[in-house]
Protein backbone atom coordinates (compact mmCIF):
# COMPACT_ATOMS: atom_id res chain seq x y z
CA UNK A 1 0.00 0.00 0.00
CA UNK A 2 2.83 2.35 -0.37
CA UNK A 3 1.47 4.01 -3.32
CA UNK A 4 4.03 3.30 -5.76
CA UNK A 5 5.48 0.62 -8.27
CA UNK A 6 8.73 -0.68 -6.65
CA UNK A 7 9.72 -1.91 -10.37
CA UNK A 8 9.73 1.54 -11.80
CA UNK A 9 11.19 3.43 -8.43
CA UNK A 10 14.90 4.06 -8.30
CA UNK A 11 15.84 2.79 -4.86
CA UNK A 12 19.90 2.20 -5.69
CA UNK A 13 22.60 5.29 -6.56
CA UNK A 14 25.01 5.70 -9.56
CA UNK A 15 27.89 3.26 -9.42
CA UNK A 16 26.48 0.58 -6.79
CA UNK A 17 28.62 -2.54 -6.31
CA UNK A 18 31.44 -0.81 -8.04
CA UNK A 19 34.76 -3.24 -7.89
CA UNK A 20 32.46 -5.56 -5.82
CA UNK A 21 34.65 -9.03 -5.35
CA UNK A 22 31.82 -11.31 -3.45
CA UNK A 23 28.34 -11.27 -1.91
CA UNK A 24 24.21 -11.65 -3.21
CA UNK A 25 22.89 -8.23 -3.96
CA UNK A 26 18.78 -7.96 -3.97
CA UNK A 27 17.11 -4.81 -5.04
CA UNK A 28 13.81 -4.26 -5.02
CA UNK A 29 13.56 -1.23 -7.58
CA UNK A 30 15.79 0.13 -9.94
CA UNK A 31 19.32 1.48 -9.91
CA UNK A 32 21.30 4.24 -11.35
CA UNK A 33 24.26 4.33 -13.87
CA UNK A 34 26.96 2.48 -13.68
CA UNK A 35 25.77 -0.65 -12.50
CA UNK A 36 28.08 -3.64 -11.05
CA UNK A 37 30.89 -1.51 -13.33
CA UNK A 38 33.82 -3.40 -11.97
CA UNK A 39 32.50 -6.10 -10.56
CA UNK A 40 34.77 -9.30 -10.22
CA UNK A 41 32.57 -11.26 -8.28
CA UNK A 42 29.06 -10.22 -6.84
CA UNK A 43 25.64 -11.86 -7.89
CA UNK A 44 23.73 -9.12 -8.14
CA UNK A 45 19.87 -8.16 -9.37
CA UNK A 46 18.01 -5.50 -10.13
CA UNK A 47 14.62 -4.44 -11.49
CA UNK A 48 16.27 -1.84 -14.01
CA UNK A 49 19.87 0.74 -13.95
CA UNK A 50 20.18 3.39 -15.98
CA UNK A 51 23.52 3.89 -18.43
CA UNK A 52 27.13 1.63 -19.00
CA UNK A 53 25.44 -1.16 -16.75
CA UNK A 54 28.36 -4.28 -16.45
CA UNK A 55 30.50 -1.58 -17.66
CA UNK A 56 33.85 -3.63 -17.05
CA UNK A 57 32.93 -6.24 -15.16
CA UNK A 58 35.56 -8.86 -14.96
CA UNK A 59 32.95 -11.71 -13.28
CA UNK A 60 30.23 -12.69 -11.24
CA UNK A 61 26.47 -12.56 -12.75
CA UNK A 62 24.27 -9.70 -13.06
CA UNK A 63 20.31 -10.28 -13.23
CA UNK A 64 18.42 -6.92 -14.68
CA UNK A 65 14.08 -7.45 -14.86
CA UNK A 66 13.66 -4.20 -16.17
CA UNK A 67 15.20 -1.39 -18.78
CA UNK A 68 18.56 -0.56 -19.01
CA UNK A 69 20.10 2.58 -20.30
CA UNK A 70 22.91 2.81 -23.39
CA UNK A 71 26.38 1.39 -23.30
CA UNK A 72 25.43 -2.26 -21.57
CA UNK A 73 28.61 -4.15 -21.09
CA UNK A 74 31.07 -1.71 -22.42
CA UNK A 75 34.66 -3.57 -22.06
CA UNK A 76 33.19 -6.21 -19.79
CA UNK A 77 36.03 -9.33 -20.36
CA UNK A 78 34.25 -11.82 -17.46
CA UNK A 79 30.74 -12.81 -15.87
CA UNK A 80 27.24 -12.84 -17.63
CA UNK A 81 24.46 -10.22 -17.99
CA UNK A 82 20.51 -11.25 -18.24
CA UNK A 83 18.70 -9.03 -19.08
CA UNK A 84 14.74 -8.27 -19.42
CA UNK A 85 13.47 -7.53 -22.81
CA UNK A 86 9.71 -7.22 -22.63
CA UNK A 87 9.99 -4.90 -25.27
CA UNK A 88 10.13 -6.59 -28.71
CA UNK A 89 14.54 -6.43 -28.66
CA UNK A 90 14.50 -3.27 -27.20
CA UNK A 91 17.93 -4.56 -25.85
CA UNK A 92 20.22 -4.33 -28.38
CA UNK A 93 19.76 -0.83 -28.68
CA UNK A 94 21.48 -0.29 -25.97
CA UNK A 95 23.94 -2.95 -25.51
CA UNK A 96 27.78 -2.54 -26.52
CA UNK A 97 29.01 -4.69 -29.07
CA UNK A 98 32.93 -4.35 -29.25
CA UNK A 99 33.45 -7.16 -27.07
CA UNK A 100 30.18 -9.03 -25.43
CA UNK A 101 27.92 -10.85 -27.84
CA UNK A 102 24.24 -11.65 -26.47
CA UNK A 103 21.94 -14.52 -26.72
CA UNK A 104 18.84 -16.04 -25.30
CA UNK A 105 19.06 -18.18 -22.65
CA UNK A 106 19.71 -21.68 -24.57
CA UNK A 107 21.35 -23.77 -22.16
CA UNK A 108 19.88 -26.06 -18.94
CA UNK A 109 22.72 -24.51 -16.73
CA UNK A 110 21.77 -21.35 -17.97
CA UNK A 111 17.91 -21.51 -17.15
CA UNK A 112 18.62 -22.91 -13.54
CA UNK A 113 21.59 -20.51 -12.68
CA UNK A 114 18.78 -17.58 -14.10
CA UNK A 115 15.73 -19.10 -12.31
CA UNK A 116 17.65 -20.15 -9.00
CA UNK A 117 18.82 -15.91 -9.07
CA UNK A 118 15.58 -15.00 -9.17
CA UNK A 119 13.98 -17.44 -7.34
CA UNK A 120 16.28 -16.08 -4.16
CA UNK A 121 15.63 -12.56 -5.25
CA UNK A 122 11.44 -13.10 -4.45
CA UNK A 123 12.79 -14.52 -1.49
CA UNK A 124 14.64 -12.15 -0.32
CA UNK A 125 12.44 -9.35 -1.14
CA UNK A 126 8.94 -10.08 -2.71
CA UNK A 127 9.37 -8.43 -5.80
CA UNK A 128 6.14 -8.75 -7.72
CA UNK A 129 8.10 -8.30 -10.90
CA UNK A 130 10.24 -11.58 -10.16
CA UNK A 131 6.89 -13.36 -8.89
CA UNK A 132 4.96 -12.87 -12.28
CA UNK A 133 8.50 -13.82 -14.20
CA UNK A 134 8.17 -16.79 -11.87
CA UNK A 135 4.60 -17.27 -12.45
CA UNK A 136 4.92 -18.29 -16.31
CA UNK A 137 8.61 -18.90 -16.44
CA UNK A 138 7.85 -21.39 -19.55
CA UNK A 139 6.90 -18.08 -21.56
CA UNK A 140 9.40 -15.24 -19.99
CA UNK A 141 12.15 -17.51 -19.73
CA UNK A 142 12.18 -16.31 -23.64
CA UNK A 143 11.90 -12.89 -23.13
CA UNK A 144 15.66 -12.64 -21.58
CA UNK A 145 19.07 -11.96 -23.35
CA UNK A 146 22.38 -13.40 -21.67
CA UNK A 147 24.82 -11.21 -22.34
CA UNK A 148 28.99 -13.16 -22.05
CA UNK A 149 32.60 -12.30 -23.51
CA UNK A 150 34.98 -14.69 -25.06
CA UNK A 151 36.17 -15.54 -21.90
CA UNK A 152 32.81 -17.26 -20.80
CA UNK A 153 31.47 -18.59 -24.52
CA UNK A 154 32.70 -22.41 -23.48
CA UNK A 155 30.95 -22.33 -20.28
CA UNK A 156 27.85 -24.28 -19.61
CA UNK A 157 25.88 -21.30 -18.83
CA UNK A 158 26.39 -20.39 -22.47
CA UNK A 159 27.06 -23.36 -24.10
CA UNK A 160 25.78 -26.88 -24.17
CA UNK A 161 27.78 -29.47 -23.04
CA UNK A 162 29.29 -32.10 -25.36
CA UNK A 163 27.04 -35.01 -25.36
CA UNK A 164 27.89 -37.69 -22.87
CA UNK A 165 29.07 -35.04 -20.75
CA UNK A 166 26.98 -35.17 -17.39
CA UNK A 167 26.69 -32.02 -15.06
CA UNK A 168 24.72 -31.96 -12.03
CA UNK A 169 23.01 -28.40 -11.96
CA UNK A 170 22.68 -28.63 -8.16
CA UNK A 171 26.45 -28.06 -7.89
CA UNK A 172 26.27 -25.26 -9.99
CA UNK A 173 27.66 -21.83 -9.02
CA UNK A 174 24.37 -19.65 -8.60
CA UNK A 175 25.51 -17.42 -5.51
CA UNK A 176 28.44 -15.47 -4.30
CA UNK A 177 29.37 -15.14 -0.82
CA UNK A 178 30.75 -12.24 0.70
CA UNK A 179 34.79 -13.13 2.19
CA UNK A 180 33.19 -14.31 5.78
CA UNK A 181 31.23 -16.41 4.18
CA UNK A 182 28.16 -14.61 5.16
CA UNK A 183 25.55 -12.60 2.89
CA UNK A 184 24.80 -8.89 2.91
CA UNK A 185 21.13 -8.64 2.81
CA UNK A 186 19.30 -6.23 4.93
CA UNK A 187 15.65 -7.05 5.80
CA UNK A 188 13.07 -4.32 4.52
CA UNK A 189 12.64 -1.69 7.64
CA UNK A 190 16.21 -2.55 8.99
CA UNK A 191 19.41 -1.00 9.36
CA UNK A 192 23.27 -2.11 9.64
CA UNK A 193 25.67 -1.81 12.95
CA UNK A 194 28.93 -0.65 11.86
CA UNK A 195 30.53 -4.26 11.99
CA UNK A 196 27.81 -5.10 9.49
CA UNK A 197 28.75 -2.01 7.53
CA UNK A 198 32.38 -2.92 6.88
CA UNK A 199 32.15 -6.12 6.26
CA UNK A 200 29.29 -5.43 3.24
CA UNK A 201 31.94 -2.79 2.33
CA UNK A 202 34.60 -4.84 2.16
Amino acid sequence: NAGFVAADSSIVGNSCLYGATGGDFHANGRAGERFAVRNSGAYAVTEGTGDHCCEYMTGGVVVVLGSVGRNVGAGMTGGIGYFYDENDDEFAQRLNTEIVKKQRVTTKEGDAQLKTIIERHFEKTGSEKAEAILDNWENEVGKFWQIYPPSEAQTPFVKEVEEGVILNIDNLRVSASSPDGEMCFLPVGGSMNAEQTQRCAD
